[in-house]
């Protein structure tokens, strides 16, 4: 006799969303999640002959203090993918107020993304970006595939970090953190 409650089977969310079954609108969806304010990164790693590879990403959470462990995801048609899969390191590079442009510049295709980027090579080659608030760089620990993204886990194996401001994103545009002491007051 078991006495837990018994669930009723719900249908595999992986499998729902890509059978286009779910009752759920994809953009209105996307809305919603925009109302929660992220902060924004450039994940960077190196192709097995060195050459940097970046791309801005803001879907980056920690997962775990002991041991140190982070994740951050990706579009399973990024032509980023096979790199990212591949590489036995990659750097989480948070990204300061001031460099919007830098996430934008990364946000975009090209081969020449880190021309004029001030980078230094770290673990496995991963790309460390100058002036960034903090810095993560991580030993691919594994992947997990979800729905039409893979997700990354990563071990933390060295870090840094400054007290810059960092840059948000929320609802389709970039933006800051105001202090309490920042704000207008109210008339």
């Amino acid at each position: 006799m078991n006495d837990l409650p018994q669930q009723p089977s719900a249908p595999d969310p992986a499998n729902e969303f890509a059978s286009d079954s779910s009752s759920i609108d994809p953009r209105d969806f996307r809305n919603a999640l925009g109302t929660y304010a992220t902060g924004v990164t450039i994940i960077t790693a190196a192709a097995p002959d060195g050459k940097p590879y970046g791309l801005t990403c803001n879907s980056f959470a920690s997962v775990s203090l002991n041991p140190p462990l982070v994740l951050w995801s990706l579009v399973v048609y990024s032509s980023s993918l096979t790199i990212f899969q591949n590489a036995s390191h990659f750097t989480v590079n948070v990204l300061g107020a001031s460099q919007q442009a830098l996430a934008t510049k990364f946000a975009k295709s090209s081969d020449d993304k880190f021309t004029g980027v001030d980078w230094t090579p770290g673990l496995g080659g991963a790309p460390v970006l100058a002036e960034s608030v903090a810095n993560f760089q991580c030993r691919s620990v594994n992947r997990y595939y979800g729905g039409d993204h893979v997700i990354f886990l990563g071990a933390v194996e060295a870090y840094t970090y400054g007290a810059k401001e960092p840059l948000l994103f929320a609802r389709g545009t970039f933006g800051r953190f105001l202090a309490d002491d920042e704000r207008k007051p109210s008339p």
